[in-house]
C-alpha cells in the first residue's frame, strides 16, 4: 500500500531509539524525510547515518535537543521552521513508590513529556493551519488510561497529553489538518530490555521469566501478554501520518496489546 508519505517531512522527537527511532524508519521506507531528535548530539548523528544507510532515497537528518530545556526546543524550531508532520514522542519513565516521587520529579516528567509537545504543537500548529494540511500524532500510553501504580506521575503525563491532544483537534475543524494519539503498551524498547535483563539478573531469572511475572502483576489485562515490537507501533503512526487516514481525527488509537479493559 502506498502511504503517499513521499516528500513529507516528518519530525519525530526521541528518535535515536526504541519507538522513535522505528517510527522514523517506517517513515524514511516510505519515502518521507525525516528529522531524528535526541537529547546527545552524537547519538543523533548515528542514528542520522544508519537510516540515511538503510533508506538512502529518504532525506535524513538531525538535531539534538534536550527537551528539559525550552532554550535547546526554541534551537530546535529554528532550525526547524516548519515540518508536514510533528511526532511528540520523547518521553521519560522511572517506576517510583508514590510516596518517594519528588516535587522536583514530577516537574521534570511534566516538563518533558507534556511541555515538549505543547511547545512544538505551538509553534508548528498554526502554520499546518495556515497551509491546510498536516499531521500533529502524540505517542501517549496505555498507561494514560491505565494508570500505573508504579509511576502514577507517568500516567499523569500521558493523560495529559491525551488531553492537550483532543484539545488541539477541535482547533482544526474545517480542515485537512489532524492531530492524533497513539497509545502503545509495553513496547521492547531499549529502557525495557535493559530494565528487564537487569532485573532477570537481580532475582537469577531468565529474561523469558521475568517477562511472565511482569505480565502477571503488572499487565494482568493484556491480550496479548507481550511486549510489542517498535515497528508495530510505528506502522499505525506511519498510517496515521498518511494522506490516507484524513477522516481519522481527535482520536486515541491503541496499540496495546488489549490491556485496556475497554470497548471506548
Amino acid at each position: 500500500m502506498d502511504l503517499e508519505l513521499t516528500d513529507k517531512k516528518a519530525l519525530i522527537t526521541g528518535s535515536t531509539a526504541g519507538i522513535g527511532r522505528a517510527i522514523a524508519e517506517r517513515l524514511a521506507g516510505e519515502g518521507c524525510g525525516v528529522i531524528i531528535n535526541g537529547r546527545k548530539a552524537k547519538e543523533v548523528e548515528t542514528a542520522v547515518n544508519e537510516i540515511k544507510e538503510k533508506f538512502s532515497e529518504s532525506e535524513v537528518s538531525g538535531v539534538a535537543a534536550d527537551f528539559s530545556k525550552p532554550a535547546e526546543i526554541k534551537n530546535l524550531i529554528n532550525r526547524v521552521p516548519s515540518v508536514d508532520i510533528l511526532v511528540n514522542n520523547v518521553g521519560i519513565f522511572n517506576p517510583v513508590e508514590f510516596e518517594e516521587i519528588s516535587d522536583e520529579e514530577w516537574q521534570e516528567m511534566f516538563e518533558v513529556n507534556v511541555m515538549s509537545g505543547v511547545r512544538l504543537s505551538r509553534h508548528y500548529l498554526p502554520l499546518m493551519l495556515k497551509n491546510n494540511n498536516g499531521r500533529i500524532i502524540f505517542i501517549s500510553s496505555e498507561s494514560g488510561l491505565n494508570i500505573p501504580t508504579e509511576m502514577i506521575h507517568y500516567g499523569m503525563s500521558k493523560t495529559a497529553q491525551l488531553s492537550i491532544s483532543r484539545g488541539l483537534a477541535r482547533l482544526t475543524k474545517g480542515t485537512d489538518v489532524t492531530v492524533n494519539s497513539i497509545l502503545p503498551g509495553p513496547t521492547w524498547s531499549r529502557a525495557n530490555e535493559q530494565s528487564i535483563k537487569e532485573a532477570a539478573e537481580e532475582e537469577n531469572l531468565s529474561v523469558d521469566e521475568v517477562i511472565a511475572v511482569f505480565f502477571r502483576d503488572r499487565r494482568p489485562s493484556s491480550l496479548t501478554q507481550r511486549f510489542a515490537d517498535p515497528m508495530e507501533v510505528a506502522n499505525m503512526v506511519a498510517y496515521i501520518a498518511s494522506p490516507l487516514s484524513a477522516s481519522t481525527n481527535g482520536a486515541s488509537l491503541r496499540v496495546d496489546g488489549g490491556i485496556v479493559n475497554s470497548i471506548i
